[in-house]
Formats: C-alpha cells, structure tokens, sequence
C-alpha cells in the first residue's frame, strides 16, 4: 500500500484543461499534466483495497493498485513495465479512455476517485521521455504469417501481440494512414497523431508491416489473404452509421458526424479539400444529433472551426449530475457527462427527438424536434412517448451522431462467408474466432461499437486464440 492515510488527507487533483480562449484557437491537446511530485502523490491515496474493484472494472485487467504503489515509490520504469503486461497503448487509454476503473474506485463513493486515467498517462509518458521503450524485435521467428484487416486498436493489439510471439504480421489499412478511428476518428486535442506514430515507429522496427490504401475485398480479393497467410483477423470495425432516415434527409449540410471529424484530422495532416466538398462550421449554426462523445468531439471541432453557434440534442432524458440510484457504485453510473468541449461553448438538449429536416434551396435550414417524455413499463422498462410540443431548430450545418448499426458486409465480410449475429456483427463462434476456418475477429467488428480499451482487450483475446491455433497448425503454406 502505498501511503496508508493518503485516502483521508489528499484529495483528488487532476491536471486540468488549458484556459478555454487559448485552447479554442488550435487544435493542440487540451489536457494539461501534473508534475511529478504531485502524481506521485495522487498515487498515494490508492487504498490497496482488499476486493480492487478498479482492476474489476477495467476491461483489461490492469493491475491499477499495484502500479500505483510503484509510481508513488518513484520507480517509474518498473511501474510501466507492469501496466504493460496487460495494455499494449497506455497513452492510448491514459488519454481517451473514459475510465471505468475510476468508477470503481471505492473513493469514488465519496466523489474522490484516484486519477487513474492521468497516473496511466504520466508513467507512459516518462517511459517515452526517459527513454526506456525500446524496440524489442522477437529473438526467433516461427515463419508463420498473419493478416491483420484494420489498424485501429483491436487490429494493434492483435499485431503487437503476435509479433512478440514471433509471427510474421501484416496490417492492411483502407486509409491512407494507419491507426483507424484512433487517427481519423479522435480529434487532436484529445489524442495527437504525433503519439500514434511514436508507437507505429516501434511497431515497425519490431518487424510488423503495415499496408496502407487498400481494402481487402476490393483491391485485394480476400481469398489471397486466405490462400497465403496461415490466419487472417478481422479488425475492420463497426463502419455502418446509424442513419436518420426522415422527411428531407438529402438536402445539403446534413452529414455523419464521422466524415466531419475525418476530413478534419486530415487537414491537419495537411490534406487540403475543393471549397466544394470543405465540411466546415464557420459562420454557421451547427447542430449536432447524439449525445456521445463523438457528439462531444464534434462540438469541440465545430468550437474551432468558428461555429455562429453549436447546438447538441439527445433523445434520451437528461441524466442525473450526481448519482443515479439505476446505477450504484461500483458500476458505470449513467450520469451527466460533462466533457472539455462542451465548456467551450455549447446548448444542450435532452428529450428530442427529430421529426424532419426543413431547407430552402436544396440547402438544410432547421430541424424539427418534437419532445419525448420516457416512462417506465410493467416490467420497469423506459419507454419513449411523443408529445404535441415541437418546435424547429435552427441549423446550417447538421451532424449527425447516434452511433453504429454494424460493420460494413459488402466486400470483405460477405465475401468470406462469415456468419453474422442478431445485431450484424460478426458472428464469434468461439474466443476471437469466426465461423470461417482460419480467420478471426477482434473489436468493433464483432462487438459492436465500442470503447478503445475493449477494443484492446478483444485484440488480446483474439491474439491468444490465434497463437494457439498457429501452435497447432502444420508448417506454413508453401511456394511462396
């Protein structure tokens, strides 16, 4: 344990975000960090707790009380070293991961949770800055080979974990840059790219080769996969986008929030887009639909584009700010979340459901949104009932964030035969695998939607299964 009364006399202090009217005029990380005394003494109030339902709650299985304890002893390195032995990418998770773990925590009945999440960042941070992440190639190679679909952070994981074992691992990637939704999807001021690269560089030195600007199943058949890889994992996410099919759904200015925050991350990366197909909220009224955190992230990015004004609906009623007894520690609570970008500028609504869209000249000019009232059945289920107050909003841009349906079938998915489950994911029929012989699943493409830290933890699994099935397999395909 590291310090026994820490718990009863240092609160929870965390980092803090940049002033707003700075971080608003850049698209430069938003969070802020500590230094090293002061986290060394937030790890401090870690309890040792005799159940840790923080290592419970985290999909991953950190061993949260344990490194804590390392960190606030000052050994760094031996602290990073144990946080990953169960997490590929903890700048990662220390950065966009909402922290189940924190939830958890038993201080958190208090309202004092420990900084999990930031103690996570810190020690990879002074990993990196130190200089003791070393490229650590594989002593031995087994010659067998493996094609990773998708290089978000299920396919990662999946590639990191079998190159230590010594397959030969390559990563094909549709885009034109490797890190799926961690590097189109995130906007930099929660996740810069600059951290991504750091660990594709030593991904690459380790041996892992990655293919960029091609889609398996369109420019390569997928049966070439099967016929010179020993296994194939499927990591291609969840890409369909749940749609709001309603009156006027073509008029221009109605957009997926996706391809908004997409084109965005690519003109930082310096791609620069015709004025034509430019998604851009400057001097507009932007409405966002869904309450997510992608929702959250494009509220932040329409705040930078110099948005008129952003509005953001959620169908669902507003949840409690506090506690909500539906939710009991040590679950998830469903609380208020208040995220860095909605303090940036931005209305909020609850209980909305949107009706149509209304335009003029091809060109969206509002929404209307009737209110819901959600009551509980007979058998304690919410259920959602409309009302005769409507109302238009506004609106010369609309986004629109409500999530994901499935993973994308044509092409790749129906080509190979997989079967699929009652929702259209990819059917596991086993721990990462699909119903085709050789080819496995990991993350959003089985899962659903879902965070970066299951979607890690889902690349492990499916690592593990496809170790065991190489390990079994005969000697590797020939005349290659």
């Amino acid at each position: 344990m590291a310090n026994p009364k820490a718990f009863l006399t240092v609160n929870r202090k965390e980092a803090g975000y940049r002033p707003v009217m700075e971080r608003i005029t850049d698209f430069g990380e938003v969070e802020q960090t500590l230094n090293m005394e002061d986290r060394r003494e937030q790890a401090s109030r870690c309890m040792d707790c005799g159940v840790p339902f923080c290592h419970w709650a985290c999909p991953l299985g950190n061993l949260i009380p344990e490194w804590q304890d390392l960190l606030y002893r000052g050994k760094w390195q031996e602290a990073y070293r144990l946080l990953t032995q169960t997490n590929n990418f903890p700048e990662f998770t220390g950065r966009v991961c909402p922290a189940l773990c924190e939830k958890s925590c038993v201080l958190n009945m208090e309202r004092q949770p420990l900084t999990i999440r930031e103690n996570e960042a810190a020690i990879a941070e002074h990993a990196f800055l130190e200089d003791y992440v070393k490229a650590s190639p594989p002593a031995n190679r087994t010659g067998k080979r493996v094609a990773v679909v998708g290089s978000g952070p299920a396919g990662l994981a999946v590639a990191d974990m079998l190159n230590r074992q010594g397959h030969e691992v390559t990563v094909y990637e549709k885009d034109e840059y490797t890190g799926g939704l961690l590097r189109l999807g995130i906007p930099d001021f929660k996740l810069n790219k600059g951290i991504i690269d750091r660990r594709l560089n030593l991904m690459m030195e380790e041996g892992v080769e990655f293919v960029t600007s091609t889609e398996v199943g369109v420019d390569i058949p997928a049966e070439r996969l099967i016929e010179e890889f020993d296994a194939v994992c499927l990591a291609t996410g969840a890409g369909v986008p749940r749609d709001l099919a309603v009156e006027n759904r073509e008029l221009r200015g109605i957009y997926f929030a996706l391809d908004f925050l997409k084109q965005q991350n690519r003109v930082i990366a310096g791609q620069t887009f015709e004025a034509a197909e430019r998604i851009l909220a400057k001097g507009k009224r932007v409405l966002v639909i869904g309450g997510g955190d992608t929702g959250s992230d494009c509220v932040g990015t329409a705040v930078r584009q110099r948005a008129l004004s952003v509005t953001q609906i959620e169908i669902l009623p507003k949840p409690p700010e506090e506690v909500n007894p539906d939710t009991p520690w040590p679950l998830y609570p469903n609380i208020l979340k208040t995220s860095s970008s909605h303090k940036e500028g931005c209305t909020r609504r609850w209980a909305l459901a949107s009706e149509r869209f209304i335009g003029s000249g091809g060109e969206v000019t509002g929404v209307e949104v009737m209110e819901v009232e959600w009551r509980k059945d007979a058998a304690g289920r919410f259920a959602m009932q409309g009302t005769d107050r409507r109302e238009v909003i506004e609106a010369d841009l609309v986004l629109l964030s409500m999530g994901f349906v499935s993973p994308v079938h044509e092409g790749l998915l129906d080509g190979l035969g997989v079967k699929y489950d009652s929702r259209g994911n990819v059917l596991a029929v086993g721990p990462g695998e699909s119903s085709v012989a050789k080819v496995f699943v990991a993350g959003d493409v089985t899962t659903g939607a879902s965070l970066v830290v299951r979607a890690i933890e889902s690349g492990r699994r499916a690592a593990e299964a496809i170790g065991k099935f190489l390990a079994e397999s005969p000697s590797s395909p020939q005349g290659r």
